[in-house]
């Protein structure tokens, strides 16, 4: 072994060396990087669904008393049964929207990773072109 060849091997060990301290350099800013995502998800999910709850139990407990005020009011202009499947169809449409936003807040595509998987295809795309 020649003296050249020594000392190369010395280079090529500090670049392996220092290869492998960035990769796990990487790979833990990328996990911190999904820790922290996730945890902004969990945020999001639990405002939506307090948010859901707070105005489920709020609808329902003022519903309760104007439904029946509205029910009163439209039985002196039609029969008592017609007022109620009014009130009542009606309120099953306002249901079902309050139902239907709180499922699109809660989608699958609002929850995904995004800045994670972004960074990710980054670094990989980079490691490929350190590596060619």
């Amino acid at each position: 072994m020649t003296i050249d060849q020594t000392a190369e091997d010395r280079r090529l060990g500090v670049l392996l060396r220092s290869a492998t301290t960035d990769l796990v350099a990487l790979v833990r800013g990328e996990v911190a990087l999904a820790r922290s995502e996730a945890k902004d998800t969990m945020r999001q999910v639990v405002v939506a669904l307090v948010s859901l709850v707070a105005g489920a139990l709020i609808a329902f407990a003022a519903l309760l008393v104007l439904l029946q005020a509205l029910v009163i009011a439209l039985s002196h202009v039609m029969p008592p049964w017609a007022a109620s499947v009014l009130v009542g169809v009606v309120v099953a449409i306002i249901g079902f929207i309050l139902i239907r936003k709180g499922e699109s807040d809660l989608s699958a595509a609002e929850l995904a990773p995004t800045r994670t998987t972004k960074s990710l295809r980054k670094d990989a795309s980079l490691l490929k072109e350190q590596v060619t």
